[in-house]
């Protein structure tokens, strides 16, 4: 088993197909051909079921296939440190996110400290994101929820009160603040089930005994304030999140009950990759101690 056959194997795995993998390689369809029946006949299995065009893995080519994909990121890992001397000067950092609020913020923060640095930012919610983490689609994830997978590591980020927004016409938007218990009986567009800041919410209003009644469930940010914004109830978004509107005030909870906690996260056994470890210790110094010595700036 060589490096090359082991290229070439997760080439026509992420491509689906030889063709395609050998334009992504650079090379003629034959010698990535050769290549992978060599490593199948070397160890007398089958990676790959050929039905005419279609190719699908095999079960001993999905076991392999993470693997590989280490094997790619440490190989990536050992050029950048030999070929930069201690600086990224190249490099491709993949985020995946559930919303554009903090990550944006974190790419600016970023990008000042390493230009050369190619970033891409995939949008997705929060089960998405985090399986692209595991299947090394992405390489540093940003989530508003604490996620205990051993196979992750979390930073944490930021903390944000949860506030209510309501249509300015709206008894309690002439108040800057009220309290939990105000919220009882009041008609609330809430964001679907499983949202953070529902989740976060909710458990407050339990723990209070504080029941609103709930007159719709919406599936995103934007549409929820635009039915908050047609008076069709009370609106609840982190503070972070909320977006100014001059049909729509913001009011406070009292005592800033309810908080959203951003992290970011990546593969535990990625967290002294050079590029993460760079990006982590930019965007939250706080993690510093918990980086490899190597990646000081």
């Amino acid at each position: 088993m060589t490096p090359t056959q082991l290229r070439a194997f997760l080439a026509v795995a992420r491509n689906r197909g030889f063709s395609a993998a050998a334009r992504a390689l650079g090379v003629s369809q034959p010698t990535l051909t050769a290549q992978v029946q060599a490593l199948e006949r070397q160890h007398n299995v089958e990676l790959f079921f050929r039905r005419g065009r279609r190719l699908d893995l095999s079960e001993t080519g999905q076991r392999l296939m993470p693997i590989a994909q280490r094997i790619a990121e440490l190989e990536l890992d050992a050029y950048n440190l030999l070929y930069n001397a201690g600086a990224l000067n190249i490099g491709h950092l993949k985020i995946g996110a559930v919303g554009p609020f903090h990550v944006i913020e974190m790419v600016d923060a970023y990008r000042r400290k390493y230009p050369h640095v190619e970033l891409s930012i995939r949008m997705g919610n929060s089960a998405e994101t985090m399986a692209d983490l595991g299947n090394y689609v992405t390489d540093v994830a940003v989530l508003a929820s604490f996620n205990d997978d051993p196979r992750f590591h979390s930073v944490p980020y930021a903390d944000h009160a949860v506030v209510v927004f309501a249509h300015v016409d709206h008894p309690l938007a002439k108040r800057e603040v009220i309290t939990l218990q105000e919220l009882h009986g009041q008609p609330m567009v809430m964001r679907e089930q499983g949202s953070t800041t529902r989740l976060a919410l909710e458990k407050v209003l339990k723990e209070a005994d504080v029941m609103p009644r709930v007159v719709m469930e919406i599936g995103s940010r934007e549409a929820l304030r635009e039915a908050v914004a047609r008076g069709i109830g009370l609106g609840t978004v982190s503070e972070a999140e909320f977006v100014p509107d001059a049909r729509l005030r913001v009011i406070r909870i009292e005592g800033d009950p309810v908080n959203t906690h951003t992290y970011l996260y990546c593969l535990a056994e990625r967290k002294d990759s050079r590029l993460v470890a760079s990006f982590l210790r930019q965007v939250a110094p706080a993690s510093a101690a918990m980086l490899p010595e190597h990646d000081a700036a």
